[in-house]
């Protein structure tokens, strides 16, 4: 059984019975909450109005029957004024003489929650000594020795109220430092800019929501603070709030690559008057990538119902046309008269082509990310589109993505990047170089970027590019290729940028950056465990995956086989192993270029081992099963 709560009170109450003065706390509802053994002494009360839950109107009473208020005509009425005075809880500071001629100062305090303390102090000696002063003091007039005793109690009276104003200083500073804790929790930057512009407040959010900005932003102007663009993408809807216009909206920060949404509310006086703006901001950058690929395949299910009927029918009309015109070809026609049926056969072949471009941009593919080798999938990119460049034109690739995995739906992705290619081969004619560089933007974005050294982008194709059936080609072109880019980028919840630079056109794919584990293949795993018995099962395990095992019991043991085989792929340790050394150990001595490793312990996670393994490596925790094995191999080891 607990007993430190017992253990508390009584010393509490030890302690309260100590001090010198007399104390007692009434709650809200005047009933007494704990008083200590000088307060019932003092006023020589009986046990039923000292225990907890005793009510004030009863001790009152019964002090005024006694005589504690001097002489008292009408006894309810008086009981009554007293009361109503308790009830208004406000601080307060008096001296009176008690029947027994001794002199006590009440000093009451409000508490937070309702009822007060009050303190009695028996000043019988301090008031005598006013007295003897007076009766002594033949030197002093009595305008002097009034005016020291009025001074007596006036800093008497200053210091309960000095009392009560740091109480409530105290209580103000915690109310403060418990709203500011809740605003810095909260994964939003919440912020005041008063009339000149300049923050007022800030929960030091901003360089969270909107990376690269300043954590202390008090006395910045907002435009300093948040940079050019954005103040620039900001300033209508703030110069709205200091007209009074609440609003909510978004825009994206360029220097941060972030989404944000900002919601402007005025901090209006009681007069009417605008004293400054309260600001909510919040990265909704993963928001809006959803968002924005739930959009598009709304429109691609409108766009394939508006289209799919009339596809139906062209493509019936083609049909008949392509039937009618092999007919004619069979038959005895001039010359002029076939070359018009070849042409009719080519338009009608051209336009079948155009309909399955359609079918491709409304069909019901959708974007399907999974754990996608990035290295690869570009090596694959290259060999696709080496057969379709001329002689003259040169494809370089550029990969700075730290990542080895990401989540891509890299059919989709080869498709449009391919078709970036094919159009800057265009551009290019038949010489020029073509650069594919894929960089990380601010650990958002993954960004995809094709560069030619073609003649760029005209005004009417930077801005048109984008739709559907636009072309630079002529007839040579569909005008549907940048589009099925745009379709798919949306579809990702990404975004398509189109610009020049000074030596030809540039299209950039941002995608969500979405970090992977590759999937684990079956090969040849090192399994360092001391216990016999483990091995056993652990190597049936892996055998199980496919996996073939070799074994080792020490750091050393490990070591020598790593060196002696090249083709280990993955190394699997317990943290406590045969020796001195441990799983930790043989961490710190694997050599550079080593394979994964990953550690297994029984040990408990507040262990120091366990705890500094966790910092370093992913860790499984035993005992597991095959399926818990295969999960955390497979999972790059997140599963612990």
């Amino acid at each position: 059984m607990n007993t430190a709560p017992l253990d508390t009170a009584a010393m509490t109450m030890a302690g309260l019975n100590l001090i010198q003065q007399a104390l007692s706390i009434y709650d809200s509802d005047l009933r007494l909450v704990i008083c200590n053994r000088p307060f019932r002494e003092m006023f020589d009360l009986p046990a039923a109005l000292t225990t907890p839950g005793a009510r004030f109107e009863d001790t009152i009473r019964f002090l005024a029957q006694r005589g504690e208020y001097g002489p008292v005509d009408d006894l309810d009425e008086a009981v009554r004024v007293r009361v109503e005075q308790a009830r208004a809880f406000e601080p307060h500071y008096m001296e009176r003489l008690r029947p027994d001629g001794r002199s006590i100062s009440v000093e009451g305090s409000p508490l937070p929650q309702g009822g007060w303390v009050t303190v009695y102090t028996d000043i019988t000696r301090v008031k005598r000594q006013e007295a003897l002063l007076r009766a002594r003091s033949e030197e002093l007039s009595d305008k002097v020795l009034a005016y020291a005793e009025e001074l007596s109690a006036t800093n008497r009276k200053l210091e309960a109220t000095v009392t009560a104003l740091e109480e409530a200083k105290r209580q103000l500073t915690e109310t403060e430092a418990r709203t500011r804790l809740t605003t810095e929790m909260m994964p939003a930057h919440i912020s005041h800019v008063g009339r000149d512009r300049c923050y007022t407040f800030s929960n030091r959010k901003l360089g969270v929501v909107m990376p690269g900005r300043p954590a202390n932003i008090l006395g910045l102007p907002i435009r300093k603070a948040l940079g050019e663009s954005a103040h620039a993408a900001i300033e209508p809807h703030l110069n709205a709030a200091f007209f009074g216009t609440a609003s909510v909206f978004e825009f994206n920060d360029e220097d941060s690559s972030r989404r944000i949404r900002a919601a402007f509310t005025p901090d209006r006086a009681p007069d009417g008057q605008i004293n400054g703006v309260y600001i909510l901001s919040m990265d909704v950058t993963e928001e809006s990538q959803a968002r924005s690929a739930l959009q598009q395949t709304r429109r691609r299910e409108m766009a394939a119902q508006l289209t799919s009927g009339m596809a139906h029918d062209f493509s019936n009309l083609l049909t008949i046309i392509l039937g009618s015109q092999s007919r004619l070809q069979r038959m005895d026609l001039s010359t002029d008269a076939r070359d018009l049926v070849t042409a009719t056969l080519s338009a009608a072949h051209r336009g079948g082509a155009l309909l399955n471009r359609i079918a491709d941009i409304t069909g019901a593919r959708e974007w399907n990310p999974t754990a996608a080798d990035l290295r690869a999938a570009l090596s694959d990119l290259e060999t696709l589109a080496a057969p379709a460049l001329p002689p003259g034109i040169a494809l370089t690739i550029s990969n700075t993505i730290p990542h080895d995995a990401l989540m891509l739906d890299t059919g989709m992705l080869q498709d449009s990047l391919l078709n970036l290619i094919l159009n800057a081969r265009d551009a290019c004619g038949t010489s020029g170089r073509i650069h594919l560089d894929v960089s990380p933007v601010q650990d958002t974005w993954a960004e995809f970027t094709v560069t030619d050294t073609g003649p760029g982008f005209s005004e009417a194709a930077l801005e048109h590019a984008l739709e559907p059936f636009f072309t630079t080609k002529g007839g040579e072109g569909t005008g549907l290729g940048l589009a099925m880019v745009y379709d798919m980028v949306k579809l990702a919840g990404g975004r398509v940028l189109i610009g020049n630079t000074d030596r030809g056109g540039k299209v950039s794919l941002r995608l969500p950056l979405r970090p992977a584990a590759l999937p684990l293949v079956p090969g040849l795993v090192l399994l360092v465990e001391d216990s016999p018995d483990l091995r056993i099962g652990i190597r049936e395990m892996l055998r199980d995956q496919g996996h073939a095992v070799i074994e080792a019991a020490s750091v050393n043991e490990a070591l020598a086989l790593l060196d002696q085989l090249p083709d280990i792929a993955l190394i699997l340790s317990d943290i406590t192993l045969e020796g001195d050394e441990t799983g930790l150990d043989l961490l710190d001595r694997l050599p550079a270029g080593h394979p994964p490793c990953r550690l297994m312990t029984s040990l408990p996670r507040d262990h120091p081992y366990h705890k500094s393994a966790v910092d370093r490596v992913p860790v499984l925790m035993k005992p597991f099963t095959a399926s818990g094995l295969s999960a955390f191999l497979q999972s790059g080891g997140t599963t612990t």
